[in-house]
């Protein structure tokens, strides 16, 4: 089986058709939607970096933390930038096990195309939550993922979450 049923990502992808800029960066246009917007998969926007899930995730929850600012050179990072990124990564950590009870968690980023980033213009790095027993067979012979949860319920949860911890830490 070369193809699974996903008709949540043709929502998303409807979305940047009208554009007429085709070599827009996706994460500059999904941080222009907002929040609200049920084709928007970002999740909490901070004041230098937002968080938003992706799109053809490893796993349900699979979030990616993304600098405002386009560069693709971690370097290039303020000092300023480099510690929200860091912050946001620990809040989304925190949001993760609230609302998915993750039993692990994968933290990274692939800098570069040779690398394995998939989209290497724009810098970003992934949080993906894990279970013992979450890889089957399906990746293994059937070179197909299955995530167990719609990509619109697991973002209410994670914005839900998001928002609890921000008033339980004021």
């Amino acid at each position: 089986m070369d193809k699974l049923w996903s008709p949540w990502r043709s929502n998303y992808i409807e979305s940047f058709k009208t554009k007429k800029d085709s070599d827009a960066c996706v994460f500059c246009e999904a941080l222009k939607l907002p929040i609200e917007r049920k084709e928007s998969l970002v999740v909490f926007k901070n004041k230098l970096c937002y968080v938003m899930l992706n799109l053809y995730p490893y796993n349900s929850g699979h979030l990616m933390v993304i600098p405002n600012k386009h560069i693709s050179d971690l370097h290039a990072l303020s000092m300023e930038e480099m510690s929200e990124v860091m912050g946001t990564v620990l809040l989304s950590m925190k949001a993760l096990e609230r609302a998915m009870n993750p039993q692990g968690m994968n933290f990274g980023a692939n800098l570069g195309k040779a690398a394995g980033a998939g989209i290497d213009s724009h810098l970003h790095f992934h949080i993906v939550p894990r279970w013992s027993g979450d890889i089957n067979f399906m990746p293994a012979i059937g070179e197909v993922k299955i995530i167990s949860q719609d990509l619109l319920v697991t973002k209410e949860k994670l914005i839900n979450s998001f928002n609890e911890i921000l008033k339980t830490d004021k």
